[in-house]
């Protein structure tokens, strides 16, 4: 692949943990292999859409056609119930009672664990709107996080083999890890030392991968030390801390193993949740990277304003590079915060992310439901509650506005995508069902999309000045 361009690595230093190794960096090393094998994927069913409908020369059959016509009629009923109840709870005429009760009525007819794509999204809004309504019940109003299904609320063996699950049967994941690493890789070609600031490292397998293209390159200088900063956020979730912690622990290990010269650091944002670029430790000559993923399955309950705090200050630390990957936003800012807007958009958006899950894993496989429960549940029911958050109407289209939109108007400006880049994303979606697409928006953006329905993006930037590193110390 493109991504595995040439080099070799002289010695290890590794700072901040140990290099011993336990069953979870063997789980590690099992999760990395797997995400590195696209050649060799378990999933890659090809599914054959006929325009127009069904077959004219297959003989009509009755059964068939009524079976059809009721799947249509409880489809067309169930989203008339989601929009009687998100009215309920975020229209102007608010009635928690008319909520409560349409919601009995829907989990009469969805359930989590079985039926139609729709039937199961449906069942996940129901159960976050449930959330909420218990929630606003006991605050008198919307809290900032839900009771049941917090990400947190996962064991990190789950997560591990959702996260496997869901980059098995999507390139959802390997898309923005491996455009943004290959751009990276591009970008600092030629430094002996890196330094990659992380918002968000959730596993840190994008890492892994990285490193092994690293000791993968030949005929290229000497290695570059990689140092990787994680950004850490809720200082007050000792369970957040420790799941970083316990990613630098395995990307240590793996560093290790593989002879990449590594090192681990965190830096965690104030108690507000935003980012003083003081907090973070600059070393004199390396080559300052911000990688910022924004969708799933790196669900967390940072806050636009969080987010906003992160790129405004690592933009003044002059990086050499900023990658951004984030969900693709189609229709234009809210007026006045528009519930209906944002949650139509959620609907469609949430509808093409369970279709192309469809095409890698049938819907009655297990597999799909822990992925659906650990990634998609959460993230739903973040959406909402953003929705319903009547102290944000005022700044919704500003929320609806990309970030890469921002960046620009920081002052960052587009870097190329390379054509090797472009290649490789095309690889990778080409080793999935037909219905992925690869767009090039702009010089600097590209977008994976299932069928008609943008999914997410990466864009790569730089800062406007010619300076390649940053510093404010001579050494670690």
């Amino acid at each position: 692949m493109a991504m595995a361009v040439d080099n070799a690595f002289n010695g290890v230093a590794v700072s901040n943990y140990s290099t011993s190794t336990n069953n979870s960096d063997d789980d590690f090393h099992d999760l990395f292999d797997s995400i590195m094998s696209i050649d060799a994927l378990p999933y890659s069913p090809q599914v054959v859409e006929v325009d127009g409908g069904t077959n004219c020369n297959s003989p009509s059959n009755p059964a068939e056609d009524r079976e059809e016509e009721e799947e249509e009629f409880k489809s067309l009923r169930l989203y008339h119930l989601l929009m009687a109840v998100a009215d309920a709870m975020f229209g102007d005429n608010k009635s928690r009672e008319l909520a409560q009760v349409i919601l009995i009525r829907l989990n009469e007819l969805v359930s989590t664990s079985h039926g139609t794509n729709l039937e199961r999204l449906t069942a996940y809004y129901a159960q976050a709107f449930q959330d909420l309504l218990d929630c606003a019940a006991v605050s008198g109003g919307v809290p900032n996080k839900p009771h049941h299904l917090h990400r947190d609320d996962h064991s990190p063996t789950d997560v591990l083999a959702a996260f496997q699950l869901l980059q098995d049967m999507s390139p959802y994941v390997k898309f923005g890890h491996f455009t943004a690493n290959q751009a990276i890789l591009e970008a600092v070609a030629d430094d002996r030392r890196v330094h990659i600031v992380d918002y968000n490292i959730m596993e840190g397998i994008q890492w892994a991968s990285l490193m092994q293209a690293f000791v993968s390159r030949k005929d290229s200088p000497p290695a570059p030390h990689l140092r990787i900063t994680v950004i850490s956020r809720g200082p007050s979730s000792r369970r957040w801390i420790g799941t970083v912690q316990e990613t630098g622990r395995r990307l240590v290990a793996f560093a290790a193993s593989i002879g990449q010269p590594f090192s681990f650091h965190q830096c965690k944002l104030d108690s507000d949740e935003s980012f003083r670029p003081s907090g973070l430790k600059l070393v004199r000559g390396e080559a300052l990277v911000v990688n910022c993923v924004l969708h799933l399955p790196h669900f967390s309950n940072s806050s636009p304003e969080s987010i906003a705090s992160f790129l405004a200050g690592a933009k003044t630390l002059n990086p050499r590079l900023v990658t951004l990957v984030e969900e693709e936003i189609e229709h234009g800012p809210t007026i006045d915060g528009d519930y209906k807007v944002q949650f139509l958009d959620s609907l469609e958006r949430y509808s093409a992310i369970y279709d192309s899950l469809e095409a890698g894993i049938p819907m009655k496989n297990r597999a799909r439901g822990l992925v659906e429960k650990v990634f998609l549940g959460p993230r739903i029911s973040a959406t909402l509650r953003r929705i319903g958050q009547p102290q944000r109407a005022a700044t919704a289209a500003e929320e609806n506005c990309l970030w890469g939109e921002r960046l620009e108007k920081m002052g960052l400006k587009a870097a190329a995508i390379s054509f090797a880049n472009h290649c490789q994303a095309r690889l990778l979606v080409d080793l999935f069902n037909d219905g992925y697409r690869v767009e090039e928006l702009g010089s600097n953006k590209l977008v994976l999309g299932w069928k008609s329905k943008r999914l997410l993006s990466v864009s790569i930037w730089a800062s406007s000045s010619s300076s390649s590193s940053s510093s404010s110390s001579d050494s670690e």
